[in-house]
């Protein structure tokens, strides 16, 4: 693993590159003190980015894992065994590294799939070659969904000039471009439909406040980060007028995981008589999980709540509890936006609907 620093003034804002067998991946943790590039041509490097959340957002990892995927499929082209075989143990290593975020095992199982097409007597050069114009075809599709998620998002907000909350990050670095809510906020923003952004720092990593808030200062976008615990007093002053936030996992009946903290937003929300939207793809609906009560939730290391800077901010031995995310249920949710569309409730209906679409996918 290579780690490459560079000035912010000549890094494009990608969260991930693929090159010549090697996937460059703009280290999140590092945001916005350093820009700095991780070079992985070892998918246990890849593997390892996305537990530690250099890589992170659900659409980004399933993109990056699928080129773990590839590089793992160079590895082990001259091993001693079975190549699939092989190959399925790394595809269950990067499935491993996140639960929650079903775009990643979404991503895996398409390029197995890919395998499993192939016929038989196809050499394992012409495999890895399948392998790698697949990963390349999902992060380029990424990116095409985005501008649809886009494009459907920014009509929702009907005046000008409003202002909206967002929680976590779900911008160009969660995606492999543009973003989901983010994409939102910048198609708005270029309609002149909005004109301020208010983001939740988003404890305890603080995606929002390092992620959220250094893109838009990026993209000159007004942003004004607030506590987690303003975000009702905010709404209460009538500061913002719509929430918009990103997905992990979208259950049949419309409920939605997505970072710790956005269940509260909801709640708060509806309170406040306020829209609560969700933006996300296809990849990101799990049609084999009937309602949020199925999706699991993965619980991190007490220290990212324990210490700040690694420094103690908590009586030494203290009990965590850190769950990375929360569900938030269906009847909260004011609309979820697609590449395909807005949904609207019922949910189930359409996203029955949606699947049926799709082909059954």
């Amino acid at each position: 693993m290579a780690v490459l620093n560079y000035s912010k003034a000549v890094v494009p804002m990608k969260s991930m590159n693929w090159n010549n067998q090697c996937l460059t991946l703009l280290n999140q943790t590092c945001l916005p003190q350093a820009v700095q590039m991780i070079e992985c041509k070892d998918w246990r490097v890849v593997a390892e980015a996305i537990r530690r959340l250099e890589v992170r957002g659900a659409p980004a990892i399933g993109a990056a894992a699928a080129f773990g995927l590839v590089l793992g499929a160079y590895e082990i082209q001259n091993d001693q065994g079975d190549f699939e075989h092989n190959l399925r143990l790394v595809a269950e290593e990067l499935k491993e590294t996140r639960p929650t975020a079903v775009n990643l095992s979404w991503a895996i199982d398409r390029m197995l799939a890919v395998v499993s097409r192939l016929d038989s007597a196809v050499s394992t050069g012409a495999i890895i070659q399948a392998l790698e114009e697949e990963a390349l075809a999902i992060a380029a599709e990424d990116r095409q969904v985005n501008k649809r998620i886009a494009e459907f998002g920014a009509a929702l907000f009907e005046q000008t000039g409003m202002s909206v909350l967002t929680h976590c990050n779900a911008g160009a670095l969660a995606t492999v471009d543009f973003g989901t809510a983010l994409g939102v906020i910048r198609q708005a923003w270029s309609e002149k439909r909005i004109s301020r952004v208010y983001a939740d720092e988003t404890r305890p990593l603080l995606q929002g406040a390092r992620l959220t808030a250094w893109e838009l200062k990026e993209d000159n976008i007004p942003v004004t980060v607030i506590t987690d615990n303003m975000a009702g007093w905010v709404m209460k002053k009538g500061m913002v007028q719509a929430v918009i936030v990103g997905a992990d996992r979208i259950a049949l009946n419309g409920d939605v995981a997505n970072k710790i903290g956005t269940y509260s937003v909801a709640v708060l929300a509806k309170q406040h008589h306020i829209p609560f939207y969700v933006a996300a793809p296809l990849s990101t609906f799990d049609f084999s999980m009937e309602t949020g009560e199925d999706i699991p939730i993965e619980e991190r290391n007490p220290e990212e709540v324990t210490t700040f800077c690694g420094i103690a901010c908590t009586p030494a031995g203290v009990d965590v509890f850190n769950p990375a995310f929360d569900v938030t249920p269906h009847h909260l949710i004011t609309a979820i936006i697609t590449e395909y569309g807005v949904l609207r409730p019922s949910y189930r209906n359409a996203i029955d609907q949606l699947k049926q679409q799709r082909g059954g996918i």
